[in-house]
């Protein structure tokens, strides 16, 4: 897992949750590249309520627009490593938002591999989600 701190960038791209690349949901072809691309961190949000350039709102609320909510899949990394990964959003994302903000990254901490499995633990490495700490 890549260790992150510092100046990096967050990248946000807003698409449907109906958006597809080759039958398969396109937020999830963006994080499965993501993760090949050795980026630090993929995350999908969905929304609850949103429009786009079709001014369409889209909202939970009502069945019958309920099926193309919005979806935002935000990857966090350095500067060089996110604007490496952009050509691969030009041939991905026909439909949507691709936006760039700068950020600082306080803490990224994951769970320890090593020790998952050992301990017997079903929480992981983490006190108070399943093992006690000593």
């Amino acid at each position: 897992m890549t260790r992150l701190t510092g100046s990096a960038l967050r990248l946000t791209i807003f698409i449907g949750e109906n958006d597809t690349w080759h039958h398969k949901p396109l937020y999830a072809e963006i994080v499965h590249r993501a993760h090949a691309a050795g980026l630090a961190g993929a995350s999908v949000f969905r929304g609850i309520e949103g429009f786009g350039t079709s001014s369409l709102i889209h909202t939970s609320r009502l069945l019958s627009l309920s099926e193309d909510l919005p979806v935002a899949v935000i990857v966090v990394d350095t500067e060089e490593r996110v604007r490496a990964f952009l050509p691969q959003l030009d041939e991905l994302v026909t439909e949507g938002l691709v936006i760039l903000d700068e950020c600082e990254v306080v803490r990224h901490v994951g769970r320890d591999r090593t020790a998952e499995g050992s301990s017997g633990a079903t929480g992981g490495d983490l006190p108070g989600k399943g093992e006690k700490s000593s």
